[in-house]
């Protein structure tokens, strides 16, 4: 049963962002077949070091959408203090809902059902607008962001760079 209301309400916001694009990135069904599974193209954000980049992720979806919140991986080489090594985001929307365990964020900041695909690919173009290195997906990369910024601009610099000899 829940696999089915969430299939139509992912089915429902696939429709809603074909009918209305969002600036920033595009969205849509890796496999025709599997609601679950989406491939997203998010474009660097202006006037950041991302700018002019164009990174894809896999954004997957439990059974119990909208009650969990889906995983996102870039498959792109993407350079952030919350993008874990294997390209796995980490922000707090993405994180299951109630309590933090480790104290960390308010719940009010976790996962909620209200999310949506427009809303998890929005908070992640802020992400890269503003990476948060008090609490680093990517250690490394979190100290160089704080440390050694112009080493940090030339790692994302190649990525970005990367990012557009795929295309």
């Amino acid at each position: 049963m829940a696999a089915s209301q969430a299939s139509l309400l992912l089915q429902k916001q696939l429709r809603d962002l074909c009918k209305n694009p969002v600036d920033g990135f595009s969205a849509g069904l890796v496999d025709e077949e599997n609601v679950f599974e989406w491939s997203v193209s998010i474009m660097g954000p202006p006037d950041t070091l991302y700018e002019g980049g164009f990174f894809n992720a896999i954004m997957s979806f439990p059974s119990n959408y909208p009650n969990s919140p889906p995983s996102v991986r870039f498959t792109s080489e993407i350079w952030h203090p919350n993008v874990y090594s294997d390209g796995k985001v980490c922000i707090s929307i993405l994180h299951p809902p109630g309590d933090d365990p480790n104290g960390y964020e308010r719940a009010s900041e976790r996962w909620s059902p209200v999310h949506t695909v427009e809303s998890i690919v929005l908070s992640i173009i802020s992400m890269l607008s503003s990476p948060n290195d008090e609490s680093p997906a990517n250690v490394d990369a979190a100290k160089q962001w704080r440390d050694q910024r112009d080493e940090f601009r030339k790692k994302v610099s190649r990525c970005v760079r990367k990012s557009q000899e795929m295309l």
